[in-house]
């Protein structure tokens, strides 16, 4: 898209925008809930109170089940280690860092998973 087209067609997002606004600020319903939140935070500012405490009067069991969140923190999880299965059948060679792996998973059908762990060294 040029420059140009970008900014007219931005212009007219504006116009339309600027219309939607005209038009919700002559709702009387909007007027009467602006009116009532005004009045709500004078009240709440009177009594020193908070949105939440207002919540926790009006409806207890809104949050008091739910646990505050836990941050969550990066780099925690410790890395998978490498490791290189050697079939001692075949030669064949594979890395993996989980059981995850189409040939791991055929070894340990065929021969079995004890047998196939046997084969693991721990490359880091």
């Amino acid at each position: 898209m040029s420059l140009i087209n970008e900014y007219r067609a931005t212009e007219e997002a504006i116009k339309e925008l600027q219309e939607r606004l005209k038009n919700l600020s002559q709702d009387d319903k909007l007027k009467k809930e602006l009116e009532f939140e005004g009045k709500l935070r004078t009240l709440m500012g009177e009594y020193q109170k908070s949105l939440r405490d207002i919540i926790a009067m009006l409806d207890p069991d809104a949050k008091a089940s739910k646990a505050p969140r836990a941050t969550k923190v990066t780099g925690s999880k410790r890395a998978r280690k490498i490791k290189q299965y050697k079939n001692p059948n075949t030669g064949e060679v594979i890395e993996t860092k989980g059981g995850n792996h189409k040939t791991l998973k055929e070894w340990k059908a065929k021969w079995g998973a004890a047998e196939v762990e046997g084969w693991a060294t721990l490359l880091g």
